[in-house]
């Protein structure tokens, strides 16, 4: 007999309220990122007021201008998550139903969609305030795996986004759909938990290096460095679990012809490895672009 994990029977509404015809759940989901969020700002501000982190102890941001900030990459996530899912996703589907492209509480949001909408809120707002445009990235950057590993968390209590059947000891049967795309096992079929994994990687592990790199090895003082450590373990991390992760189903419908095209021509790749390959030299570019900077400057 096969060894696997039962799923938990953890409801995705943490609770829910009804009067009369109003009824308002609050899902775990939703929780990850108000608390992520709230962890990230909190980053943020302890991050900007300890001066002995950055060059000649003045930090490019006051704790209000992060506030500010906020309101900007909140407003990024949601634009540009949403409107990655559409174009990355199925762009078919929503060019012949434009009217759906807002309702974003059907579900839907892209992560590569959602930080690219944060790069460019943060760039005009750092524009408009004459703020170091790497210094701010490398500030969001350290603020972000909280929320990251919380998200993935809340994706494996919602059963969705799981892997690929697996027969290890630590696969998971998963309820509902997931069930339904393992024809060739006879039984339960069990699947890598594929989120779990992403938490660890590009939450908890990810984050734990950049919190070191800051207040241990002074990492600040080489504008894009942080920033770009997180584009290239974030980009790495997925890549690597998109190997174990089952591919989006929308990815590979005729409703998105490059992915189609992609998974008939038995390339096997995802649209996540596709999207995370420029997320890996974009951070390794601010990498060494940091490192050269710090050999080149005067003593």
């Amino acid at each position: 007999m096969q060894a696997m994990l039962p799923f938990p029977d953890i409801s995705p509404e943490l609770f829910s309220i009804t009067i009369g015809s109003f009824e308002f759940a609050m899902r775990w989901y939703a929780l990850a990122y108000i608390v992520g969020i709230l962890m990230g700002w909190r980053i943020a501000v302890i991050t900007v007021r300890a001066t002995r982190l950055w060059a000649q102890r003045q930090p490019p941001m006051t704790p209000a201008q992060i506030e500010d900030l906020l309101t900007w990459v909140i407003l990024g996530v949601i634009l540009g998550g949403r409107l990655g899912f559409v174009l990355f996703y199925q762009p078919g589907y929503y060019l012949q139903n434009p009217g759906e492209i807002l309702m974003i509480w059907q579900g839907g949001m892209a992560f590569h969609g959602g930080l690219l909408g944060v790069v460019i809120a943060a760039w005009i707002y750092t524009s408009r305030q004459a703020i170091p445009k790497l210094s701010a990235a490398d500030i969001m950057a350290l603020a972000t795996p909280p929320a990251l590993f919380l998200g993935r968390l809340a994706n494996f209590i919602n059963a969705e986004l799981w892997g690929r059947p697996t027969d290890l000891p630590w696969g998971v049967a998963f309820p509902g759909e997931a069930a339904q795309f393992c024809p060739e096992v006879a039984g339960i079929c069990a699947r890598h938990p594929s989120q779990l994994y992403e938490a660890l990687l590009e939450g908890l592990l990810l984050g734990l290096l950049l919190l070191w790199m800051v207040w241990r090895r002074g990492a600040l003082n080489r504008p894009g460095l942080v920033a770009g450590t997180f584009f290239a373990g974030y980009g790495l991390g997925r890549f690597i679990v998109e190997f174990v992760r089952q591919p989006d189903p929308q990815f590979i419908s005729p409703g998105n012809p490059l992915g189609l095209a992609l998974h008939m021509g038995g390339y096997g790749v995802t649209m996540g490895q596709i999207l995370s390959i420029p997320m890996i030299a974009l951070g390794l570019w601010l990498i060494l672009r940091a490192r050269n900077r710090a050999a080149t400057a005067p003593a």
